[in-house]
């Protein structure tokens, strides 16, 4: 690893992480609803990452938690300061995983990646999506525990990324997924229904 790679992360690493950690259970909690992250949360930039990307990996991710990289983040910066401030292992095979770091070129096809067992389901892989916005895409009702009635969200997502959630998800297996932009995020747990215009 290149010294010269390594950039800072938190300003207080423990409060930070904690910081961020409830802004992500907060995003699970309530599906659907963008949390943002405050200017005191959000570590310094590093490239090819949005703050919210980079918070979510300092706080969740560490040395066991084995994370598996889209080719858009597999760079020297992003491994050599993930491995240094996190310590989590980086890996090849998708099954490995315990989180995913992807953008919006490969939400197509899921597969590969670990949904967990009926005895363990908690140990699936969680999926972080780095998209452009939090906005701007097919309005989509979504339903389920943490929403009193529907939320509705547009979220830029590309053809194809519904029918590959739906076939890596049979409750209570499957994925949860974390999409962040800028400094914010939302939480799409699996337990979630997404309703479509004119149905599923």
């Amino acid at each position: 690893m290149s010294a010269t790679l390594l950039q800072p992360a938190f300003a207080d690493p423990v409060l930070d992480a904690q910081r961020s950690f409830r802004a992500a259970l907060k995003a699970l909690a309530g599906p659907g609803v963008a949390q943002p992250l405050s200017p005191s949360q959000v570590p310094p930039q590093l490239e090819g990452l949005a703050s919210a990307s980079h918070a979510l990996c300092l706080a969740l991710l560490d040395i066991d938690t084995p994370l598996w990289l889209a080719p858009a983040f597999d760079t020297p910066a992003i491994r050599a300061n993930l491995a240094f401030h996190c310590g989590c292992p980086i890996v090849s095979d998708r099954r490995s995983a315990r989180f995913a770091l992807l953008d919006d070129s490969q939400l197509h096809d899921l597969s590969g990646f670990d949904t967990g067992n009926e005895r363990y389901p908690d140990q699936s892989c969680t999926l972080l999506i780095q998209l452009p916005s939090l906005h701007g895409g097919q309005q989509l009702a979504w339903r389920g525990p943490g929403i009193e009635t529907r939320n509705q969200v547009s979220l830029p997502l590309p053809d194809g990324f519904w029918q590959a959630r739906a076939s890596c998800n049979d409750f209570p297996r499957g994925i949860d997924v974390f999409f962040v932009a800028g400094s914010e995020l939302i939480g799409l747990p699996r337990s979630t229904q997404v309703q479509f215009k004119g149905g599923l």
